[in-house]
C-alpha cells in the first residue's frame, strides 16, 4: 500500500471527499477501485483504515450504574450520617455506633437496589439498530462472487442487491434496471422509491423490487444509518424527575444544616454537654430530617403506575417517564406509520371519471386489473384491496399477459379476454404516460392536470386509468385507441383513532406537533384531516433558508413553538426540534417507529414508541405501545396525572416531616436537655416511610391540564 493511497482512505472516512454527489466514475477513482470489486487482501487492509460494518456498543458497567443510585443529595447526607455514627461517636472512649451505622446502610442499599431493578429495564438503543443491519451480503472479493458477513464490507466493495435484501451498507447503484426500495424506516416517506444507476442507496432500507450491482460508499458509523444511531448515543441528559429529587434533597440539607448549626453553637460552648450525647442528637438531625426513602416510595409508586399501564398497552421502560409524562406539554409525533397506517389507500370519493358510462367502482375495478395480484408494490396491494374482495381483479375473465412497471413506460397493463371472447387491455400509471399514450387532446389534458394539481394541493399523489379494444385478438397486436378512463387519488389514511387521540390531547393541555419526511402538501392533508391546523413549514424553514420572509425573520425557537409540523425532515431536523422546544422549557414527548425517529426518542423527554415500530425506535423509547395507533397515550397520560398527585402528596408530606423532625427534636435537645437515640429516629424513620407508602393507591383525580412540580411553594413553611 503506497502512501498516497493510505492518506486519500483516510480523507474518505473523515468525509473529506463527497462520494454521494460525485460522478459514478470519480467516486471508482477516489476509492481505488473497480467494478470488479476488492481483492481479499485490500478487503482487509481497508477494515483496519474503516473499521467493521456495524454500529460501535456502549457498555455499562452495572456495578457503577448501582454505585450510581447512592450518588444524589439524599444519599449524600445519609452517608455523612453512617460515617458520624462510625468515627466520630467513639470521642469519650465508647466504641462505635454499629447499630447507627449498619442501618443507615440497609437503607441505603434497599433503596439503591429498588431504583437499580427499575431502571435496569431501559435497553442499549445502539445494538438494537445494529440488529437492524445485514447480517449477510454478496459480496464480489478476488473475483468470485460468495455470501458473507455485511460486517466485513468496506468501501470499494461491490455488493448485489436483490429483492426482499436488507441494503447492508451505503452504497452507489452500478449499470442495471432501476430499484424499488422502501426507506419509510429511515427517511419517514410513504411510498417506495425508485432508483436507477449511479444513484444512492441508504444502509437499513429494503429492497422491494429489482435486482442490482452497487459499490460501497460509507459503512457502519458513517453511514446515514449510522449516524442517527450516533446522535441516539451522544444523547445523556439528566433527567426531568432527577432534578426534582435534587431540588428537594437540597433544601432539606439546608433545613438540616441550619438546625445542626444551631445545636453546635448552643450545646458546647454555652451548654457544655458531652461530646458523644452532642454528636447523637446531630445524628438524630441528619438522620429523621432526610427523607432517605422517597426515592423508593415514589419509585414503588411509578411501579404501580406502569403496572397499569401495561394492562392499559403502554410498557414502561424508564419508570421516571410516568412522572415526566405527567407534565407533558407538547407532543411530537412522527407521521408516517404513527398518525397513518403507512399503507396506501384510494380516497373513493375523490376518484374523477372521464369516460362516459363508467362509474367510480368501474374506474377501480379496472385499475386492479392492471395490477399484480401476486408480489405486489404498494400501489398494485392499495389498489386491490380496496375490492369488496381481492379475487375480484380476475373474476370473470383470463389473462393473456401482464405488462410490469418499468421506470421509461411508468406504467402496467394487462391484457385478458372477457367472457364473452373479447380481448381488452387495462393500463394503469403516471398521468402524464396515460395521457400520452390516449393521444389526449387539449381540453382532456387540461381537465386531467387541473384535477391533478387539485389532489397535489391536498397532498394526495395521482393514478391515471385507461382501458383498450384488441380487435386483432393478440397479446402483440397494438390494439384500437387507448380511452382515458379517470384518475385515482392515492393517500397513506390516518389511523381511525388518530383525530379523535389529537382533539382530547388537546383538552388535556398537549400540543401535538407534526414531524414528517414526507411532502410539506402531504402533511398539510394529514394535518388538516385530523384537525390539528395545517400551520406547517418545510425543513428548510429550521435552516433559516425558507423562501418567506416573514418565516425567516421568525427566531428558529418561536417558529418550531407556534408551528403545526414540519415536513421534508431527516432525523437531525426532529433531533433539533425535541431540543429547541426542551430549550424553551417544554417537556417534550415524542412518538415513533422508525430508525429516522430514533435520535429525537431518545433525546424527548417522553420517547413513546407505536405498536409496530422498529426494534432502533423501541430501544431508544421510554414507553412502548403495544396496541396499534395513539389513543393509549391519552389513558397513559391521564393515569400519570393521577400516578403525579400522589407522588406530590407523599412529597409534601416528607418535607414537612423534615421540618418537624428538624425543628421539634433541636428544641428538645436544647431547652428540654433531652438526648434521643439516632437509632430510635431510625426506626421512626423506618416505619413513617412504610406506612406512607399506602400513597401509592390512593385515590386522587388526574389534573386536566399538565402537571409540574411547583416547588417553590412546596418548600414554604405554609406550605406543610
Amino acid at each position: 500500500m503506497g502512501g498516497d493511497k493510505a492518506i486519500s482512505l483516510e480523507e474518505i472516512k473523515n468525509e473529506t471527499v463527497d462520494l454521494e454527489k460525485i460522478p459514478l466514475e470519480e467516486v471508482f477513482e477516489q476509492l481505488k477501485c473497480t467494478p470488479k470489486g476488492l481483492t481479499t487482501e485490500e478487503g482487509e487492509h481497508r477494515l483496519q483504515i474503516f473499521g467493521p460494518n456495524k454500529l460501535e456498543e456502549k457498555k455499562e458497567s452495572k456495578i457503577l450504574k448501582f454505585l450510581g443510585f447512592m450518588w444524589n443529595p439524599l444519599s449524600w447526607v445519609m452517608e455523612a450520617a453512617a460515617l458520624m455514627a462510625i468515627a466520630l461517636a467513639n470521642g469519650d472512649g465508647k466504641p462505635p455506633d454499629w447499630q447507627d451505622f449498619v442501618g443507615i446502610v440497609c437503607l441505603l442499599v434497599i433503596n439503591s437496589t429498588i431504583s437499580f431493578i427499575e431502571e435496569n429495564n431501559a435497553g442499549n438503543a445502539a445494538a438494537a439498530l445494529m440488529a437492524g443491519l445485514a447480517p449477510k451480503t454478496k459480496l464480489l472479493r478476488d473475483g468470485r462472487w460468495s455470501e458473507q458477513d455485511a460486517s466485513i464490507l468496506v468501501p470499494g466493495d461491490i455488493i448485489s442487491i436483490k429483492l426482499g435484501d436488507i441494503i447492508p451498507a451505503d452504497a452507489r447503484l452500478l449499470e442495471g434496471d432501476p430499484l424499488k426500495v422502501d426507506q419509510s424506516a429511515l427517511t419517514g416517506e410513504s411510498l417506495p422509491v425508485t432508483k436507477g444507476p449511479s444513484e444512492e442507496v441508504f444502509s437499513g432500507s429494503t429492497c422491494k423490487q429489482g435486482e442490482i450491482e452497487a459499490v460501497v460508499i460509507a459503512t457502519g458509523v458513517h453511514t446515514f444509518f449510522g449516524k442517527a444511531a450516533h446522535l441516539v448515543d451522544s444523547t445523556n441528559q439528566v433527567g426531568h424527575f432527577q432534578k426534582v429529587l435534587t431540588a428537594i434533597g437540597n433544601f432539606c440539607i439546608c433545613s438540616i444544616a441550619v438546625g445542626m448549626l444551631i445545636e453546635i453553637v448552643v450545646m458546647y460552648p454555652i451548654q457544655r454537654r458531652k461530646y458523644r450525647d452532642g454528636i447523637n442528637n446531630l445524628l438524630v438531625l441528619l438522620i429523621g430530617g432526610i427523607p432517605i426513602a422517597m426515592p423508593t416510595v415514589l419509585s414503588v409508586t411509578m411501579a404501580i403506575g406502569s403496572h397499569r399501564l401495561s394492562q392499559q398497552g403502554a410498557i414502561t421502560k424508564r419508570m421516571t417517564a410516568i412522572e415526566e409524562m405527567a407534565g407533558m406539554d407538547v407532543l411530537c409525533s412522527d407521521k408516517t406509520g404513527t398518525l397513518t397506517l403507512n399503507k396506501l389507500s384510494v380516497d373513493v370519493n375523490l376518484v374523477e371519471v372521464f369516460a362516459k358510462g363508467v362509474d367510480k367502482s368501474h374506474v377501480l375495478l379496472l385499475a386492479a386489473r392492471a395490477s399484480r395480484v401476486e408480489n405486489q408494490d404498494a400501489i398494485d396491494a392499495a389498489i386491490v384491496g380496496m375490492l369488496a374482495d381481492p379475487k375480484e381483479a380476475r373474476a370473470g375473465i383470463s389473462e393473456v399477459h401482464f405488462f410490469p412497471f418499468n421506470p421509461v413506460d411508468k406504467r402496467t397493463a394487462l391484457t385478458y379476454i372477457d367472457s364473452d371472447g373479447n380481448w381488452h387491455r387495462a393500463s394503469k400509471g403516471a398521468p402524464e404516460q396515460i395521457l400520452t399514450l390516449c393521444n389526449a387532446k387539449e381540453d382532456l389534458k387540461k381537465k386531467a392536470h387541473a384535477i391533478i394539481d387539485k389532489f397535489a394541493e391536498r397532498g394526495l399523489r395521482s393514478l391515471a386509468v385507461a382501458r383498450q379494444e384488441v380487435p386483432e385478438k393478440s397479446k402483440d397486436s397494438p390494439g384500437g385507441p387507448w380511452q382515458f378512463v379517470g384518475l385515482l387519488p392515492l393517500f397513506d389514511p390516518p389511523r381511525h383513532d388518530s383525530a379523535e387521540t389529537i382533539r382530547r390531547a388537546l383538552n388535556l393541555g398537549v400540543n401535538v406537533k407534526m414531524i414528517t419526511g414526507d411532502q410539506l402538501a402531504i402533511a398539510k392533508e394529514t394535518g388538516r384531516r385530523l384537525g390539528m391546523g395545517t400551520n406547517m413549514y418545510p425543513s428548510a424553514s429550521l435552516l433559516g433558508q425558507d423562501k418567506d420572509a416573514s418565516i425567516t425573520a421568525l427566531p428558529v425557537e418561536e417558529l418550531i413553538e407556534k408551528a403545526d409540523g414540519f415536513a421534508g425532515v431527516f432525523p437531525e431536523h426532529k433531533y433539533e426540534i425535541v431540543r429547541k422546544l426542551q430549550e424553551r422549557k417544554h417537556i417534550c414527548g415524542m412518538t415513533g417507529d422508525g430508525v429516522n425517529d430514533a435520535p429525537a426518542l431518545k433525546k424527548a423527554d417522553i420517547g413513546i414508541a407505536v405498536a409496530d415500530a422498529t426494534d432502533a425506535a423501541r430501544s431508544a423509547s421510554d414507553i412502548v405501545l403495544t396496541e396499534p395507533g395513539l389513543s393509549v397515550i391519552i389513558s397513559a397520560v391521564l393515569t400519570s396525572r393521577a400516578i403525579f398527585q400522589r407522588m406530590k402528596n407523599y412529597t409534601i408530606y416528607a418535607v414537612s416531616i423534615t421540618i418537624r423532625i428538624v425543628f421539634g427534636f433541636m428544641l428538645i435537645a436544647l431547652i428540654w436537655r433531652f438526648d434521643f437515640s439516632p437509632f430510635m429516629v431510625l426506626i421512626i424513620a423506618i416505619l413513617n416511610d412504610g406506612t406512607i407508602m399506602t400513597i401509592s393507591k390512593d385515590r386522587v383525580k388526574p389534573s386536566p391540564m399538565p402537571d409540574s412540580w411547583k416547588l417553590k411553594k412546596y418548600l414554604q413553611p405554609g406550605s406543610c
